[in-house]
């Protein structure tokens, strides 16, 4: 499979947006969902005349070789490496000798840039798609940045704060940061995760293609009533009975050695309380530092953070 999901528009001038599926090689829904937004809009160009698109979308795959392997990584994570020393490092090792995530890095970061040479984009938008390996992982994360939370608010979906600040060496912080701007362009990136559910949610296909539809309105690549479908209704309905905005409260970071096992039953957004036992390690019991709602318990092999505390914020 080409890392290149798929890409439309380019017959007017608007917003470059680059939607990444399987960032994580098992989150597989986000490539699914990447893959029938291509053929509607497709459709829809040959079948309505009236359709306009401004702008363009690009979907790349993040994590080619662990998306073939169904693995969450093969050596590290993804989603934690974007530095800008860990890319000095990359850029100064001849391509023949990089391996597993260094190589995905690499050649994602080619992919970024022939979009952006060739397009010259006044804005770049991001939209990364992941699931959850617990149930009820319904939720889309802004950066620090206005326009951010702006479009993460247009996801249709629970708004987590601060969860942006809370996990280090993303690609999207990578991005708002600036470095993937050439000779000025583009002037500004925005930038957003949305969280789809359970990995093997059929549904999370569904709720991904609406967060991505929501996405191209948001930007103004399609009028807001354009490509109105029953995945739109499904994340709705699914988000209607979540909080709308939580702030993040505490990270539990996993460190080698740890051999950190979640313990059975928790779903996203369930209630817990300060000194409730929610994990154990190498060193004994992980209890709750404060009371809260639980997000992303780890509920596989592959992960640095063991779980996050959220509260509703107003």
């Amino acid at each position: 499979m080409d890392r290149i999901i798929g890409r439309f528009g380019g017959f007017r001038d608007g917003a470059l947006v680059i939607a990444f599926g399987a960032i994580h090689g098992n989150e597989h829904a986000g490539v699914r969902a990447l893959e029938e937004v291509f053929q509607l809009l497709a459709r829809e160009y040959e079948d309505n005349p009236g359709f306009v698109f401004n702008g363009t979308i690009v979907g790349l795959l993040g994590n080619l070789q662990a998306y073939h392997a169904r693995l969450r990584f093969l050596e590290k994570d993804l989603n934690r490496q974007w530095t800008r020393e860990n890319i000095n490092r990359i850029q100064h090792i001849p391509r023949t000798e990089l391996r597993a995530e260094d190589i995905e890095m690499a050649e994602l970061i080619d992919a970024i840039h022939r979009e952006i040479v060739n397009i010259k984009p006044e804005t770049l938008v991001m939209l990364d798609l992941h699931t959850t390996s617990a149930d009820g992982g319904v939720f889309c994360i802004p950066t620090d940045d206005a326009r951010s939370l702006r479009l993460a608010k247009g996801l249709h979906a629970p708004v987590i704060l601060d969860l942006f600040e809370g996990i280090s060496g993303t690609l999207l912080r990578f991005a708002t940061d600036g470095h993937f701007e050439i000779s000025g362009l583009p002037k500004r990136t925005v930038a957003a995760a949305f969280e789809a559910g359970s990995h093997d949610d059929p549904l999370s296909v569904s709720r991904s293609v609406s967060a991505i539809m929501n996405c191209l309105r948001v930007s103004g690549c399609i009028d807001p009533d354009d490509l109105i479908s029953r995945n739109d209704a499904v994340l709705d309905q699914y988000s209607a009975r979540l909080p709308k905005v939580t702030r993040l409260r505490h990270v539990h970071h996993i460190r080698p050695g740890d051999a950190f096992r979640m313990r059975p039953g928790y779903l996203n957004f369930q209630p817990i309380k300060k000194g409730e036992h929610l994990a154990d390690d190498a060193t004994g019991p992980v209890l709750s530092p404060e009371d809260g709602l639980i997000l992303m318990p780890l509920y596989q092999a592959k992960g640095t953070d063991g779980f996050f505390i959220v509260e509703p914020y107003n």
